[in-house]
């Protein structure tokens, strides 16, 4: 082989270089010619190596002839779904045993400390009623102010520039900019992580432990919930994109329908409602197997107790103040709660390894681009929307409802009436009907969108008024049947009541930019109402019913209102999300083709184009947002 390419250079260019060994000067031409004659005889079996060599190298470095590139492509995106199902089951997962966590250890502590005989034995140099009280005032107070920093925790926006890699820039382009924050997934595994403090702040039960581990946890409730609906509304939007990925691919530049991802949003939140209900299930767990052991029957605790239900005041006046009739060693206690901080942390590391990022690092924001001031001034300039401003009853109703069943119902008629070794097979009742019947959401699909909470309205309305005018017997456990249904029939209500307001919240608010405002606002208020809750603890019980049928009733006429606003199609009034403005710092330059939402080239262009005075309206109401209603 080597012979035939040496034959054919010397045809090609001549004689050898003069430093090289050459043999006997050449004939005449002729013979030259005949040389050549001669090694082009043997050309046809060097193009033959040639192209066997060709065709070796298109094999190792060509495309492949197997390589289906619409099937790669389809099995990429299928992991891509699955990813998502992952994140949702996940966050699910990591929101039921959290708020399993922490209300098991609450109501078991609770009932711990109001025990007398337990204060005096285990702790008489400190006053741990007084300290309950404070640890209460704690978790529903501090979220009063929450509205301030919950979105700085969670926020994220248009995309952040990416650093153009500069002659002698040590920084890669991959590498983040300064002055980012946590993000949903992070600030989820912070609001997690100091659930789990909370947790192990009662291995050692003082003032300067508990008291502020419960205002620590009041501090992150609204970040916590707010967090969970924006992550799994994102995940919804995600999977519509890559379930429809070739239909962006083939309208980049056309907008897609509104309500192209309902469909995900429903099942999704539906999902996560289904697991979550069932927190109040494992809530019960540490008194179904340790604490119930310990109690008195109902013939001492509720010895003294003479009126129950519509006819009470207060919580529960004359419950005796020892329930313990043997107390709990203190191993078997650290054993509990142990147990108890295991699965706190175990939803810490579910959020941390199995939730992956809402965003992509190129969708955060800059918080220093927009201004400190902005970010404080947005949750309050959301609340001009009107449709945001009608659904204030129903979510103050919202938080209502769910205290209301786990302190007045279950108090001043479940154990009045069963006794308190029966409180946790009332709220277990609760919470798997609450959980069963979230899956009833999914009517939405098929029906009209108001008709779930339209249902759940009108169960609660009728047990409302049901309790309203039924004072159980003390002591009498025919009574049971009835308290378990109606428990049951509350789940049910409540099921369709949170469920529907998160997808309805979907529904009308689908931009990336607003969707933490928008949960931030929601689970602020429902704060608000579980604080206003634990202030009427003392009034009577038809006070409580006739306030809680009032609102109800409100909620109900805002919301219809709403919805047929939106069916006139009236304008809306939404802030505008200001543009970050980035400066040239050192390596903080835009490339060419940035990809930044607010760059100066076409910082607003994606909002110019979809909301052209979205200062002062939105002019992209749907369509079928009235047709679902009327």
């Amino acid at each position: 082989m080597q012979n035939i390419w040496v034959q054919d250079l010397r045809c090609q260019h001549g004689p050898s270089h003069p430093d090289t060994i050459q043999g006997p000067p050449k004939a005449p031409m002729e013979k030259d010619i005949d040389g050549c004659q001669d090694g082009a005889k043997t050309v046809p079996s060097a193009m033959l190596g040639t192209e066997g060599t060709d065709s070796q190298l298109d094999d190792f470095v060509g495309a492949n002839p197997d390589y289906n590139e619409e099937e790669e492509e389809q099995k990429y995106f299928r992991r891509k779904r699955l990813g998502v199902i992952k994140n949702v089951v996940a966050a699910s997962l990591a929101g039921t045993l959290t708020y399993s966590v922490y209300l098991g250890l609450l109501q078991m502590q609770l009932i711990l400390h109001y025990d007398e005989t337990y204060r005096e034995v285990k702790y008489s140099n400190i006053r741990l009623e007084d300290i309950d009280r404070k640890v209460l005032m704690g978790i529903n107070v501090t979220p009063v102010a929450a509205l301030l920093y919950t979105p700085i925790l969670i926020r994220y926006g248009p995309a952040m520039p990416r650093p153009a890699r500069l002659p002698g820039m040590a920084t890669h382009p991959s590498a983040p900019c300064p002055g980012r924050f946590f993000g949903t997934k992070w600030a989820m595994f912070l609001a997690v992580g100091i659930y789990a403090l909370f947790v192990s702040s009662n291995y050692w039960e003082r003032y300067y432990t508990l008291v502020p581990s419960a205002v620590a946890i009041g501090m992150v409730i609204v970040p916590l919930w707010a967090s969970m609906g924006t992550y799994i509304m994102r995940m919804a939007q995600k999977y519509y994109e890559y379930v429809n990925y070739k239909e962006e691919q083939e309208r980049e530049r056309q907008r897609a329908p509104r309500d192209a991802c309902n469909t995900y949003i429903i099942v999704f939140q539906t999902v996560f409602y289904s697991c979550f209900h069932l927190s109040f299930v494992c809530a019960q767990m540490p008194m179904v197997f340790f604490l119930n052991n310990y109690l008195y029957q109902l013939n001492h605790t509720l010895f003294a107790v003479k009126h129950c239900g519509t006819l009470s005041h207060g919580t529960l006046p004359g419950f005796n103040k020892t329930v313990l009739q043997s107390l709990p060693r203190s191993v078997s206690l650290i054993i509990v709660e142990s147990a108890l901080m295991a699965a706190a942390f175990l939803a810490m590391l579910v959020v941390l390894v199995l939730c992956g990022a809402a965003y992509r690092p190129m969708e955060e924001i800059d918080m220093r681009s927009i201004g400190w001031g902005n970010i404080f001034q947005l949750p309050f300039k959301h609340m001009r929307d009107y449709r945001l401003r009608h659904l204030f009853p129903l979510f103050i109703y919202s938080g209502f409802e769910v205290l209301f069943v786990c302190t007045g119902f279950s108090l001043n008629y479940g154990v009045c009436a069963l006794g308190l070794e029966r409180l946790a097979y009332l709220l277990m009742a609760y919470g798997f009907s609450a959980s069963v019947c979230s899956s009833l959401a999914l009517c939405t699909l098929r029906l009209r969108r108001h008709i779930p909470l339209l249902a759940g309205a009108f169960i609660h309305a009728v047990l409302l008024v049901t309790l309203f005018c039924w004072a159980p017997e003390p002591r009498y456990l025919a009574q049971a049947p009835l308290l378990y249904s109606i428990a049951a029939l509350w789940g049910t209500g409540s099921a369709l009541n949170k469920t529907g307001i998160s997808i309805l919240l979907g529904m009308l608010y689908k931009k990336k930019e607003r969707q933490d405002f928008i949960f931030t606002i929601y689970h602020w208020w429902q704060a608000l109402a579980i604080f206003t809750v634990y202030l009427w603890s003392g009034l009577p019980m038809k006070a409580k019913l006739s306030i809680m049928l009032l609102t109800l009733v409100v909620a109900v006429g805002t919301y219809l209102w709403m919805e047929q606003k939106v069916a006139w199609n009236m304008e809306v009034r939404l802030p505008r999300i200001p543009r970050p403005r980035h400066k040239t710092r050192g390596y903080r330059y835009l490339e060419d083709n940035s990809d930044e939402t607010g760059s100066d080239g076409d910082g607003d262009k994606e909002d110019d184009d979809t909301h052209p005075t979205e200062a002062t309206r939105e002019n992209e109401l749907p369509k079928e947002d009235g047709e679902r209603l009327g």
